[in-house]
């Protein structure tokens, strides 16, 4: 990979921990400090040392990262604040705020979340990369060959070239009883029943409802969509894993509905919600808290 790129002084990022963190799914790790990044319609190589401020992306221009990659991850927001702000919550905050520092939450194609979190559903993060890197190969077109180990990387397919599939195609692809569910969201893109675009602008309510208008498409899909492809970051996704987690550090264990999670998120961290739903999960996961419930489930 030739053309890279330098980012000096960037602070609060760790491309390893922004990348692992739960969020996106489509990267390699190539070595202890380097990742292979598929986004955008792009391959991109991410180097970083240790505790280093500087990145050097490779495979792209100075005009790319200005236009793409600054927005995708998120540069120009002020993360010293926001973790600031968190850290002051309490202690089991400020412990994951620091132990995830690094963490960036990307800003997203809505429609490449829209089918990675519908795959997601019930499936450990590797099983979720396998389906992805399995409909990419078979529905997307090659981009890039990777410093000759002779491997082809593929874009996400469009909506218009995944509506070719079949529903045995999707299921070959491993994707179980989720194929109807990702033709269903392919045929209501297509037909203008969701136009992705206009979510932008939506209030946050009718977004998600407008989104759950698809099948399989709950609420916590639909917060994972709305979060990590739009900025929606009042949102705290809950699933059994940051569930058990909430109720670990928060309610001394007890049971509390999901509802309930959805509240108190809300009303304690405010317009932060996804910014703590991210650090909370990373520390939680990384750290195998209440791992005998989770089973490490995304």
């Amino acid at each position: 990979m030739n053309n890279m790129v330098m980012l000096n002084h960037v602070s609060h990022f760790n491309i390893g921990q922004i990348l692992e963190s739960g969020q996106v799914f489509r990267f390699e790790k190539i070595s202890d400090h380097s990742y292979l990044l598929n986004a955008k319609q792009k391959l991109i190589k991410i180097t970083q040392q240790p505790d280093s401020s500087s990145v050097a992306i490779y495979n792209t221009t100075a005009s790319e990262v200005e236009e793409i990659w600054m927005n995708y991850f998120d540069i120009n927001t002020n993360y010293e604040n926001i973790t600031a702000t968190l850290a002051a919550k309490d202690e089991w905050m400020a412990k994951a705020v620091e132990f995830g520092k690094g963490i960036r939450i990307l800003r997203q194609d809505p429609w490449e979340m829209l089918i990675s979190f519908i795959v997601s559903q019930n499936k450990s993060i590797p099983h979720i990369k396998a389906c992805l890197k399995n409909i990419t190969n078979k529905f997307g077109f090659p981009i890039n060959e990777v410093d000759g180990m002779g491997e082809h990387y593929h874009s996400f397919p469009t909506p218009k070239e995944l509506s070719r599939a079949t529903e045995e195609d999707l299921r070959e692809c491993k994707v179980g009883f989720r194929a109807p569910y990702i033709m269903d969201a392919c045929q209501k893109v297509l037909n203008g029943d969701v136009i992705l675009n206009d979510l932008y602008i939506m209030p946050i309510e009718e977004a998600k409802a407008k989104l759950m208008t698809i099948k399989g498409v709950g609420p916590k899909v639909a917060d994972c969509i709305l979060l990590f492809a739009y900025s929606r970051m009042e949102l705290f996704p809950t699933d059994v894993w940051i569930k058990r987690v909430i109720e670990g550090l928060y309610f001394e264990g007890k049971d509390v509905k999901l509802e309930e999670i959805q509240k108190f998120a809300s009303e304690y961290f405010g317009e932060l919600a996804g910014y703590a739903q991210q650090y909370l999960f990373f520390y939680g996961r990384e750290n195998a808290l209440f791992k005998d419930i989770s089973k490490k489930k995304a």
